[in-house]
């Protein structure tokens, strides 16, 4: 077997209006694999034009169509495939990213060590950490374990064959596509791995609360649709009961006894920051600073009722029938 290299990579980029970082993300890419796609939905800042003055290959969304991420790096892997048929790797990654120096050589090495990982990501890290306390908090979710996983992010590399063999990314999914696309390698006998080592650099762009709602919002959606779709083998089926009980049953439980307790039940409201204590000292002990401990505890908790308000918006229109449309909070 030839050793397996650079040259054996596609990247497929997705974005719509990332500007400079879109550039930053292209940069970062060309020239250091064998072919780049972009696939541009619709935007209205040139995106499209400074990619192909890059050299790059667009592929131009079609929005007669339902967008979602997932339909877009379809297309994008579906392009790249025509370009190069003959690549055995993809690094998929979003437009707000730049690709660390090294990674995808590390990368390529891993896959070649182990032939059954299907998927290998390492660390995503925020850009601008310090301007924004919500960059902060998503800097400190980026934060996760190393080895054997579940599942991936937007930014990972993957073999072309296991890729294929289980029909890439579910369009129709508008958010937490990629862990339903592992919960089908997995099944197919395919690994996850995460390693400890830079593999991009991302640009929240969050500079208010509400955009930190709409994405927790959108995650709430992704828990409900992913448990709906595979919660026979337990995805998301903790994730969406956790938030059912914080978001909902405690706090109804409390106002619901309020009355014939003499408020006693009220006292269940304490809950919360006890949760939120047991964040702070579990996010501390991973090394994180005691400020951005406590911003990511309160966010988490917070943020259930984001989620929730997320799960029922995809159960109201699961119960009619339809499906939502993306969740963007840019």
């Amino acid at each position: 077997m030839r050793a397996m290299s650079a040259l054996d990579v596609g990247v497929v980029a997705i974005g719509r209006n990332e500007g400079e970082r879109l550039v930053a993300c292209l940069r970062s890419v060309v020239g250091r694999v064998r072919a780049v796609v972009y696939v541009d939905s619709a935007s209205t800042d040139g995106s499209a034009s400074r990619a192909r003055e890059l050299g790059v290959e667009v592929v131009d969304l079609d929005l007669s169509r339902p967008f979602t991420a997932a339909r877009a790096r379809n297309e994008g892997f579906a392009r790249l495939m025509e370009i190069a048929p003959d690549l055995r790797h993809v690094q998929f990654v979003d437009g707000d990213c730049v690709v660390v120096d090294g990674w995808i050589e590390l990368a390529v090495a891993r896959l070649e060590a182990r032939p059954k990982v299907a998927v290998v990501c390492g660390r995503r890290r925020e850009r601008h950490p310090d301007a924004s306390v919500w960059n902060r908090i998503i800097d400190v979710e980026w934060d996760t374990p190393v080895g054997e996983a579940l599942a991936c992010g937007g930014d990972a590399l993957m073999r072309v064959e296991a890729f294929r063999g289980v029909g890439g990314f579910d369009g129709s999914v508008i958010a937490g596509e990629e862990p339903e696309l592992c919960v089908r390698l997995r099944r197919a006998g395919w690994t996850i791995e995460r390693l400890d080592a830079e593999m991009t650099l991302h640009d929240a762009a969050m500079t208010a609360p509400k955009q930190w709602w709409t994405r927790a919002v959108r995650a709430g959606h992704a828990y409900a649709e992913g448990a709906a779709m595979h919660g026979d083998s337990g995805h998301w089926v903790a994730e969406t009961r956790r938030i059912w009980l914080w978001g909902a049953v405690v706090p109804a439980v409390a106002v619901a006894g309020a009355v014939p307790t003499f408020g006693l039940s009220l006292g269940l409201l304490l809950a919360y920051p006890v949760q939120a204590a047991r964040i702070f000292r579990h996010t501390r002990a991973r090394g994180r600073a005691t400020s951005d401990a406590a911003a990511y505890a309160a966010a988490v908790t917070v943020g259930r009722f984001a989620e929730l308000q997320g799960m029922v918006r995809y159960h109201r229109a699961h119960a009619r029938g339809k499906r939502n449309t993306i969740i963007e909070y840019k």
